[in-house]
This record gives structure tokens, sequence and C-alpha cells, in this order.
């Protein structure tokens, strides 16, 4: 029996490169061989179920040309085929964890919801060939070693930011993201929808939001926004992927493409001036006005309408130009606001400083004494450090984009840290889970944010969903460096470290 912490005895098994590490394998010899006989049989006539198993054969189609039909199983299992069912009947799984048994007449895949399948899924694809990934015919053996993995999360969420507010980033590039996170078991995409230099989001009720205020971005180019029926295109992409959207609106700093767009928002009366900079902490709403209040509110209210998911997150950090006793009236007035529409308040650790509730969330990102005042409040805390898994931050000085306010992040650094302990004082069961944040003040385009992003993101993937038993960078970069094949053949624009033997 191979477990997590324990390496196999030889290299030819793929299982060695699966990220996020499986909590426990247990190997044999063989392979399953697909042929342009496998089709996907699923347990029950369920919609999800459905949805999962046609995601697994539109994945797998392109590069072997084989049709992969997907139907209900009966009770007649015939060999080489792949099973889909939701009889795991293991409560240790949770929603997310699966059972892959693969033997050399059939793949098997067995959860309690069809998010754990989907999960699932994702081993399977990295047990195949990279080749897999690419989008045309390849003439090799679609062989996958015999295996069994019981595997599953120990933090519930996981996540990855994409600023879309300093850069616009279009519909297609928000589902590639989406893709991409996915692969590795990742559960939330937190999308920062409003900053100074742009609003990406319509707002039906204050339209000039983005007329106005998401003309632009950071060095004065075009900006763009997401209509309505955009977010919830990528809300329903999403979904199909087993992944959370949480919308941020930052406030009541960050706010000067609001408080251009609409005088009234500002104590003067006078609407500021587009920025196109990368400077922080200028701006606030007026919070002692009435008016700010209805806008928040609308804004919150339409938002949540469109996101089906349990988060409201309302940004809160660097309101440098908000005295402390407005700020804590705000936060608390705002709480309220979105608690009103049904959702729980995720702040960055600045609100803290408020009078937040138990169910309010606390993002850590620079304070560890914000991060334990929270988790004294009885909030949970999601992990965000950004010296250790901030993806805007270059891995070194030679690196052509990305900040370096907090140092440099290279591939270990992103690796080689323990969210148990990271702030004394905040043990385990205050932790909610771990989100990495990519901001875009540098960043103009896709190569950019894969650039950034990879190859460190499937290092906190794993801290994740695997936890912190036994995890070593050694160990962990000869895996990391295989899943280099796998950039390659998806065209990921990935920085090729120095610290791994690609």
């Amino acid at each position: 029996m191979e477990t997590a912490c324990t390496p196999p005895n030889t290299s030819n098994y793929p299982i060695n490169n699966i990220i996020p590490k499986p909590v426990s394998s247990e190997y044999q010899q063989g392979n399953f061989r697909l042929t342009e006989h496998t089709a996907i049989y699923f347990s029950a006539k369920n919609q999800n179920l459905e949805n999962v198993a046609k995601y697994l054969s539109n994945l797998m189609k392109p590069a072997t040309g084989f049709d992969f039909p997907y139907r209900v199983a009966d009770e007649n299992h015939t060999k080489g085929n792949i099973y889909l069912d939701l009889d795991a009947n293991d409560k240790e799984l949770g929603n997310e964890g699966y059972l892959l048994n693969i033997n050399k007449n059939a793949v098997q895949i067995s959860a309690n919801n069809a998010e754990g399948l989907f999960r699932g899924i994702q081993s399977l694809r990295q047990l195949l060939p990279v080749e897999i990934e690419l989008k045309i015919k390849q003439k090799i053996k679609w062989e996958i070693h015999v295996v069994s993995i019981r595997d599953f999360p120990h933090y519930a969420f996981r996540g990855a930011m994409l600023d879309v507010s300093r850069h616009f980033f279009q519909i297609e590039d928000v589902k590639r993201y989406i893709d991409l996170i996915a692969l590795y078991k990742m559960n939330i995409l937190h999308l920062h929808l409003s900053d100074d230099q742009g609003w990406r989001i319509e707002i039906k009720s204050w339209p000039n939001l983005t007329k106005h205020g998401g003309s632009t971005q950071v060095g004065g180019e075009g900006g763009g926004f997401y209509t309505q029926d955009n977010y919830r295109e990528i809300v329903r992409y999403a979904q199909e992927r087993f992944i959370t959207i949480i919308p941020e609106i930052d406030i009541p700093g960050h706010t000067n493409a609001a408080l251009a767009s609409y005088a009234e928002l500002n104590c003067d009366g006078i609407a500021r001036e587009l920025y196109t900079g990368m400077k922080v902490g200028f701006s606030t709403l007026c919070t002692d006005s009435a008016l700010v209040y209805r806008f928040v509110d609308d804004v919150v209210r339409e938002l949540s309408a469109l996101t089906p998911g349990p988060y409201f997150h309302i940004g809160g950090d660097e309101s440098h130009s908000t005295e402390m006793n407005d700020y804590i009236n705000f936060i608390n007035r705002v709480q309220d606001i979105v608690h009103s529409h049904g959702k729980i308040m995720i702040g960055w650790d600045e609100i803290a400083n408020a009078d937040i509730r138990r169910q309010s969330i606390v993002q850590y990102w620079a304070k560890d004494n914000n991060a334990k005042l929270g988790a004294k409040k009885g909030s949970k805390v999601i992990m965000s450090p950004s010296k250790h898994i901030y993806l805007d931050i270059q891995y070194d000085e030679n690196t052509p984009i990305g900040l370096h306010w907090p140092g440099y992040t290279e591939v270990d650094d992103a690796y080689s840290w323990n969210p148990e302990t990271l702030i004394p004082g905040i043990d385990d069961t205050q932790i909610l889970g771990i989100e990495a944040p990519l901001w875009t003040e540098t960043v103009k385009n896709m190569d950019d944010i894969e650039y950034l992003t990879f190859p460190r993101i499937p290092g906190v993937a794993e801290i994740g969903w695997s936890g912190n038993n036994n995890r070593h960078w050694d160990e962990y970069k000869i895996r990391l460096a295989q899943q280099g094949k796998r950039f390659e053949a998806m065209n990921i624009n990935f920085y090729k470290s120095p610290k791994v033997n690609w």
C-alpha cells in the first residue's frame, strides 16, 4: 500500500505525478486501455451526472479520436468502459472526495455526489498520457496504470482570485482560467470586479458605473465590463466545473471608478477624474451619506441575485483615506446589507477591526494581528499570505512582470509554508481554507496571467487539498516537473523555474 506520504518504489507509475497528492493509493501491475469501443456510463438519470459524463467525454475526444458515448448504466457491466456512480457510501469523502479504481477491464469513479466525481476525473486525466490535452488526434496507446485511489480535501475552501479591474479580461480568458484551476481541484474563483481603475460589472440601477467607470484601466487603454448576461455565463461555466464564483466590490476605498461615475458618492459632491495609475489608498466613499448606503444596497442586491454561491466579498482593504471610526461604522452597516441579501460577508483582514459577526469571514493578506482579531471574534480565516501566494509577485528580480513589494516568491516559497503554523494563535480549526490572489497592475493578457500563475498554482492547490501531512518540496518538485509536459500540451505560458528540473 502506498500512501500520500510514501512515494512508489518505481518512477514508472504516473500516479507519482498527480497534483494535488491523493490521500492514499494502491498499485498493481497492468494497464487499462481506452479504445474506440469505450463508453462512459453513469449510475442514474441525473442532470449533474450526465453533465459530468459529458465533460469527461468532451475532454477525451479530441486527442483520442474516439466518440466516448455516455449513457445511464444497466446491470450488465461490460469490459473496457468507464463507470461513474454515487454509491461511494463513505462519509469521510464528504462532498468532494472520490474513489478511483482502475483495473485491466474498467475504470470506476465513485463518490457521494457529482462534485466528487468531477474531482476524481481530474486525477484520471492526470493518469492519462499528457497528449490527452491536445486538440488533434494522436496516434498513441491510451493506457492507464492499474491503481486504486481514495482521496478527499483537507480544506473546504480552495481558491484563486483574478483581478479584472486593473486590467480587464474577456469572458473567454476567465473561462480558460476556470479550466486551469479546475484541473487542480480548486473550487473557488474570486473575481475582483471594481477598483480605482475600473468598474467591471453592470449594475442596472447605476448604469454610469460601467459606461464611465468601466471605460479605462491601468495605463489608460480602453477598459471594458461584463453585462449581467456575461456574468451569468461565467457563473454557469464555473458551476459546470463545480467552482463557486465570489464577486468582490471593493469598498469604501479602492472606489475611484465609482467616485468618477457619480458625483454624489463623494462628500463634496464633485466627481473625481478617472484614474489609470497604480497608487492605492487615496479614495473613499462618503461614509456619512445615506445615498452611499442606498448605492451599496443596490449593488449588493443586483449582484447577489446573479450569484448562486453563498459569499459576497466587500474588499475593505487599504482604505487609508477613511477615518477608522467611519470605517468601522461603514463595515458594520455593509455587513447588515450583505446579510439582508442572503450572503456571507468576506473582507480583507482590515474588516476584523469592525464588529464582525461570527459567520463573516476574514481574508488574511497582510497583518497577523487582524487575522488573530478576526479569529478571536469567532470568524473563520482564509489564508492568502502576500509573501507566499500572491501570484502577481515576481519570482525573482529578473522576471519581466509582477510586483515585489513583499519580496520575491519563487515556486518553492509558494509551496513551502503551512497554514496551520503561519500565524501563532490561529489553528487549523479556525481556517476556512486558502486563496491565491492575482492582482493585475502589470498583467495585460492571458499569457501574463499564465506566466505568473504557473507553476505556482498547482502547489497552492496541493496545500489546500492535501493539507500538511508530510508535504515536502524535494518530493513535490519531482511531480511538478512532470506537470511541465502537461503545461506544454495545454499551451500554458509557464515560468520555467530553475528550482525545478523540467
